[in-house]
């Protein structure tokens, strides 16, 4: 049933989904195997279809929140590529891309716009930290429109957490700087094509990338060096004491997956929305089940 997993994952955030979308998020051959599967959803009470929309709950609020968030997201579009440029000026910043809610187009009062950004090897943490630095002292530590919270460097582009979730995040990356890393990132993870094969490609030629203001080359000039080598692994090391501190309630296992710190890898998701998320689907599996004697193949974080 991958048309229930598919409404049953973008159910959880209260996002009620079309034909189209069911068929792009799920490992169906064609449409028409779509609606037999919807066909028999609906005869059985499982799914509601509300105008062109389907989803687990027959709520038509679902619906206005989804619209609403959707006009949102186009009103705020144009900030977040403005602001993916600035970060894109930064020394050491490879590829920008926007994550998260919004590049799946939704959009509300309460959500941050989120970057996924690529930096250059071996120079990660000193390009993280120049990031926070700015948020902390020029945006008042406000991540509202800067939430940078994912940095993965040029030499470590393939992600090693492969679930329904990390795949949805990464068919909806939006890029904004950075064609050529871009262009790696995905062919590194080609594995998201097992999850969704009929996602359409993600269209980054309108992509114009840019030569790096001053300051980001003066910046470089003197980090391009052993100095550079010594900061980076400094970096690291003082933010990860810090998070380890600050973040001691976590288990070890969550810690490694939520705060991931290594030479090539940062983020900074202190609630674990990876493992929350499947973690809700996988109850959402075991409901069906009980109601329905239907049984879903569980979820992995």
């Amino acid at each position: 049933m991958s048309v229930l997993k598919t409404i049953l994952y973008f159910s959880i955030f209260k996002y009620p989904i079309t034909r189209e979308e069911i068929f792009e998020f799920s490992d169906l051959k064609t449409m028409t195997d779509v609606d037999y599967e919807i066909d028999i959803l609906l005869e059985k009470g499982i799914i509601f279809k509300i105008n062109n929309f389907f989803s687990d709950s027959n709520n038509p609020s679902y619906i206005e929140r989804r619209l609403k968030g959707n006009e949102m997201a186009i009103k705020i579009m144009p900030k977040a590529l403005k602001v993916g440029k600035l970060i894109a000026r930064f020394p050491y910043v490879k590829s920008v891309c926007l994550s998260g809610a919004l590049a799946k187009g939704y959009y509300d009062d309460d959500g941050d716009i989120d970057f996924f950004i690529i930096t250059d090897s071996n120079r990660l943490w000193i390009a993280r930290t120049l990031l926070v630095l700015y948020k902390k002292i020029f945006l008042l530590n406000s991540k509202k429109y800067f939430c940078v919270n994912y940095f993965i460097s040029s030499d470590h582009l393939k992600i090693s957490e492969r679930n329904r979730f990390t795949a949805t995040e990464m068919v909806t990356l939006i890029p904004v700087y950075g064609k050529e890393s871009f262009t790696v990132l995905l062919k590194e993870n080609q594995w998201t094509t097992g999850f969704f094969p009929n996602k359409r490609p993600t269209d980054y030629t309108f992509i114009k990338d840019f030569g790096k203001p001053f300051f980001s080359r003066a910046i470089q000039m003197v980090f391009n060096t052993s100095l550079g080598d010594y900061l980076d692994i400094f970096f690291r090391k003082i933010t990860l004491k810090r998070w380890y501190s600050k973040f001691s309630h976590l288990e070890k296992d969550d810690f490694n997956i939520a705060m991931k710190s290594t030479k090539g890898v940062s983020k900074h998701h202190p609630q674990n929305f990876q493992k929350k998320v499947i973690n809700l689907l996988n109850e959402k599996y075991s409901k069906i089940k009980t109601l329905y004697n239907l049984e879903l193949l569980q979820d992995h974080a």
